[in-house]
């Protein structure tokens, strides 16, 4: 499988996942001529793109799927309240290019979709897990808190995009008004770099994995903090990156490396 965030942080989100025979990209949370450049950039084309899957309706994740959609006839896969939530914000999509997603998973040629709750303000929002053969790539950003489903998912993931989105003390000591501050801070907010950390901790196994954090937020981190408190936690469990595990960061405002495994 490949695996590739084309753009991770509170601006936009998309992620370009490909098997063998089967490319999907899992939300188009920017412009459709970024998502085009950054395509292009990891020698992709956007003809190619078998689904668009959405995780929830806020702009972040949802910014460019229409246009996406009719500019290269690709379906999106929603659940049904994420689509009643985002149908009038992204534009006229052909009828055979709406999917509802009715169950747990969606198979496309050989690429197996399953999705999962996650704890978001949105009004249903999911997390996927996306299987080819004996590989496993997850998806869990938004993330309120790191639930027990939630870890059940990912801990036998390949490769895992993790929620890294804010430091506690930026966010208490921010610029954003009380309301924000509180919903970043709860259970149907964001993940913070401690909760980060604390969640690889929880998924270790004997399974060597690549952990990518992501969805930083520009105002209440910096990717150097978000690495180093993640990287603390481990090295307090005694668990060593390059060794136990991979630990990379997903870039905000281009493609960041592309995984093979």
């Amino acid at each position: 499988m490949i695996f590739c965030p084309l753009y991770s942080g509170s601006s936009g989100n998309s992620i370009f996942v490909a098997s063998q025979k089967t490319k999907i990209l899992v939300d188009v949370g920017m412009p459709g001529k970024s998502i085009e450049s950054a395509l292009k950039h990891i020698n992709q084309n956007p003809n190619d793109i078998d689904g668009i899957f959405i995780t929830h309706e806020h702009s972040d994740h949802i910014k460019g799927a229409g246009i996406i959609s009719r500019r290269y006839d690709i379906p999106i896969y929603a659940n049904e309240y994420t689509w009643e939530a985002m149908e009038t914000k992204i534009g006229n999509v052909k009828e055979n290019n709406i999917k509802i997603i009715n169950n747990n998973s969606v198979d496309i040629m050989d690429m197996h979709i399953a999705n999962y709750k996650i704890s978001h303000d949105a009004a249903a929002p999911i997390g996927y897990a996306l299987y080819s053969g004996n590989k496993k790539a997850c998806i869990a950003t938004d993330l309120g808190y790191f639930s027990s489903e939630v870890k059940t998912i990912i801990k036998d993931a390949d490769v895992i995009l993790l929620e890294s989105n804010h430091d506690v003390e930026m966010v208490k000591f921010g610029p954003y008004p009380y309301p924000l501050k509180k919903r970043i801070l709860s259970d149907v907010g964001h993940l913070s770099n401690d909760a980060c950390g604390q969640a690889i901790v929880e998924i270790m196994n004997d399974k060597q994995k690549h952990i990518i954090l992501g969805h930083l937020s520009k105002t209440n981190n910096f990717p150097e903090l978000a690495y180093q408190t993640v990287a603390n936690i481990l090295k307090e469990n005694c668990i060593e990156i390059g060794k136990d595990i991979s630990l990379d960061l997903a870039r905000r405002n281009m493609p960041s490396d592309v995984i093979d495994f």
